[in-house]
């Protein structure tokens, strides 16, 4: 049979790196096998689930090239038949009418704390002859009450619950709602899911939803529970390790390969092999091979990934990222074949892309700011004017500004001011660019174009005729 599996949020909020850490080990899996990646919006909780949030999952999945065979579906749609099947179950003497009030409910639950007793629900209207037609009431499950839930966890290993530890599962709420449980029942056995990976949190949530299957009389899906994600201090994953939207990671300039990869070898190894293509990750990846432990989320580690995957990119494959960070300073309409030998440029020089933006930058401002206090202090307040002088007149008479010419005309102006090639090229960085790091020289005035370096050569010289004794 041919897998299929579903990634299932919660609206809730933003995609969160677990989140898509889940999605990507369902998409790898089922990739692999031939099978079907469903995205199902999980939207039961009306009050706190926006449609910005849909948004925004949909939209973080599709940058990080997880889109969905099928879907998005939405529970919200089901509600009908998420209450046939309770009335079903209600039917044939699994579930029955509850009419205990939340007061004695939290009664039951103090006295049996007093008592040291795990707090449950002890089942009283299991039995219950008389229903109140004024009465409010819930739909409960009635779990058996021997034997154990036990399955076989493709990460985790052998799981058994004794029914005798778990208590009556609300279906439906007063308000006639269905509950988490019960829909996600309903939606694995209409999808076809037959295979869950998620979270370990969920681990207590399986054997409740296993005698559900059974009750209904529907095949059990089989199951992967992923450990959950760590910060470095080994406590819970949470804003301060790195715990934000998927798409925050878009605006800190890190590729999506790149996040994919780091994710990837979040509790799944293939030896030591470190860095993996999109391919390769499709190729290799099995859920059975997850390990139980925590994984531990290194920022360091992504960014040295994310470096990687920059320098071993296409300028081509990073022109989207590219724009993107741009298009976030105002920058718009430049040429693309202008921009591809920029990235080539600066590639190697940049673990993310806003870095990589930040050092190109001064190629497509009017003016140069403040010139960088180190840079300014140990190359450019050295420099003479007439060696800037001599190089600006020695430009400005080039036929063509190209790269080759440029460099010609650079080493041709060293020689004849007896100059080491440094004492002129780390003064110029300086006046083009206003920090003392840039790719080659000649590279760097070819890139800025003649108008742009001719006029930034003339400031560094009025600047130093004017600076202060």
């Amino acid at each position: 049979m041919s897998v299929r599996t579903r990634f299932a949020p919660s609206p809730t909020g933003f995609l969160h790196i677990g989140g898509a850490r889940t999605a990507l080990f369902c998409q790898l899996h089922t990739r692999r096998l031939g099978g079907t990646f469903i995205l199902r919006i999980e939207d039961t909780d009306r009050e706190r689930s926006t449609q910005e949030a849909v948004d925004a999952i949909i939209q973080g999945l599709h940058w990080l090239g997880l889109d969905p065979d099928e879907g998005p579906y939405f529970q919200s749609d089901n509600t009908a038949l998420y209450l046939a099947a309770a009335e079903r179950l209600l039917a044939e003497g699994k579930a029955y009418r509850c009419y205990c009030s939340r007061e004695s409910i939290d009664a039951l639950r103090e006295s049996q704390r007093e008592q040291q007793i795990k707090p449950r629900y002890d089942g009283r209207c299991r039995t219950r002859t008389d229903f109140p037609a004024e009465q409010p009431f819930v739909i409960r499950f009635q779990t058996p009450s021997s034997g154990v839930a036990a399955w076989e966890d493709h990460i985790q290993g052998s799981i058994r619950f004794p029914n005798e530890e778990l208590d009556d599962l609300i279906l439906v709420r007063s308000d006639g709602s269905p509950t988490y449980n019960l829909a996600v029942v309903v939606d694995d056995h209409n999808m076809g899911i037959n295979l869950v990976i998620r979270g370990e949190d969920h681990i207590s949530n399986t054997p409740r939803q296993i005698h559900l299957f059974q009750a209904l009389g529907w095949p059990v899906p089989e199951y992967a529970h992923m450990p959950l994600l760590h910060g470095s201090d080994g406590s819970k994953l949470s804003k301060r390790h790195g715990a934000v939207s998927v798409l925050q990671y878009r605006e800190d300039g890190f590729l999506p390969d790149a996040l994919n990869n780091y994710l990837l070898r979040l509790g799944w190894s293939h030896g030591e092999q470190e860095l993996f293509t999109r391919q390769e990750m499709q190729e290799l990846f099995n859920i059975r091979e997850v390990g139980r432990s925590a994984a531990i989320f290194n920022l360091d580690k992504l960014l040295w990934i994310n470096g990687h995957h920059i320098r071993t990119a296409t300028a081509e494959q990073l022109l989207p990222d590219y724009r993107y960070q741009l298009d976030k300073r105002g920058i718009r309409g430049q040429d693309t074949a202008y921009l591809l030998q920029v990235i080539t440029e600066f590639q190697s020089r940049a673990k993310t892309m806003v870095e990589m933006v930040d050092k190109s930058l001064f190629l497509f401002v009017d003016t140069l700011g403040p010139y960088e206090e180190k840079a300014l202090k140990k190359h450019l307040l050295s420099a003479l004017p007439q060696s800037l002088m001599a190089l600006h007149q020695a430009l400005a008479g080039l036929e063509t500004w190209q790269a080759q010419e440029i460099d010609h005309c650079f080493r041709q102006v060293v020689a004849d001011l007896q100059m080491e090639m440094g004492q002129l090229a780390q003064p110029v960085r300086v006046a083009l660019t206003g920090t003392a790091s840039s790719p080659g020289i000649h590279e760097t005035l070819y890139l800025l174009g003649r108008s742009k370096s001719l006029q930034r050569l003339q400031d560094a010289i009025d600047f130093l005729q004017n600076k202060p004794k």
